[in-house]
C-alpha cells in the first residue's frame, strides 16, 4: 500500500493588497516511487521538510499538480530528475510533452478530474493501509482563521473568472464518497463525512 506524507500544511492569508499563500504539499510514496503533489511556492520549507524525510529533490520521481496556480505549482522545477504531471492529464520530461499513463505513478494511485475552482483540476486518489485518501487541491481550502466547515455550497470567490460553481459543488460530492480522508489545497486533512470509501 502506498503511504501519504504531509510535508507542508498550506496556509492562506489575505494581507494588504494581496495574499500571503502556499499550498499543502504531500509526499506519496507509492510502488517504490516519490511523489510530490503540489510543491506551492515556499522553498525554504519544502526543503526543510524534505530534509526531514531524508529526501533530496533530486530523489523525487514525480510531481503531480493539481491545477494551474501559482501558489500550488511554482516550485515544481526544482525537481530536477522528476517527472511533472498536470491537470491536463499530460506528463513532461523536461521539455517532452507525452500522454500521461496513470499507471506509472503504482497500483495504489488513480487520477480523477475534480473541476469547478478552474475549469482543468483533478485530485489524487490514495490507497493506504490507513484508508483512501484524496488529495484535493483547491476542491476544498480555508483561508487562516477560517473555520474549517464541510459545506460542499461554500462559495468560492478566491478566482471568479475561473469559477464554475456548480461542478464544484459536484467534485466536492465526488470526493466525499470516494475518500476517508481529504486533503485540502489550504488547512488540515479531515475525515470525510461519508461512510467507508467506496472501492476504486
Amino acid at each position: 500500500m502506498a503511504n501519504v506524507t504531509v510535508l507542508i500544511e498550506g496556509y492562506a492569508k489575505e494581507v494588504r493588497n494581496g495574499w500571503l499563500a502556499s499550498s499543502t504539499t504531500i509526499l506519496v510514496k507509492s510502488d517504490g516511487k516519490n511523489i510530490i503533489v503540489d510543491p506551492g511556492c515556499n522553498r525554504e520549507k519544502l526543503l526543510n521538510a524534505l530534509k526531514t524525510e531524508n529526501l533530496e529533490p533530486s530523489e523525487i520521481d514525480f510531481v503531480f499538480l493539481s491545477h494551474g496556480h501559482i501558489d500550488h505549482t511554482l516550485l515544481a522545477g526544482i525537481f530536477e530528475n522528476a517527472d511533472i504531471i498536470t491537470f491536463e492529464n499530460l506528463m513532461y520530461k523536461k521539455d517532452m510533452q507525452l500522454e500521461f499513463n496513470e499507471k506509472i505513478l503504482g497500483s495504489d494511485t488513480l487520477v480523477i478530474e475534480t473541476p469547478g475552482h478552474t475549469a482543468e483540476h483533478c485530485s489524487l486518489v490514495v490507497k493506504t493501509n490507513a484508508g483512501v485518501y484524496v488529495i484535493a487541491g483547491d476542491v476544498f481550502w480555508w483561508a487562516d482563521g477560517e473555520e474549517q466547515k464541510i459545506d460542499i455550497n461554500k462559495i468560492d470567490n478566491s478566482h471568479p473568472k475561473e469559477l464554475n460553481m456548480g461542478k464544484l459543488m459536484e467534485s466536492r460530492k465526488r470526493i466525499l464518497e470516494i475518500a476517508d480522508y481529504v486533503v485540502p489545497g489550504h488547512g488540515k486533512i479531515f475525515k470525510a463525512e461519508k461512510g467507508a470509501a467506496k472501492k476504486l
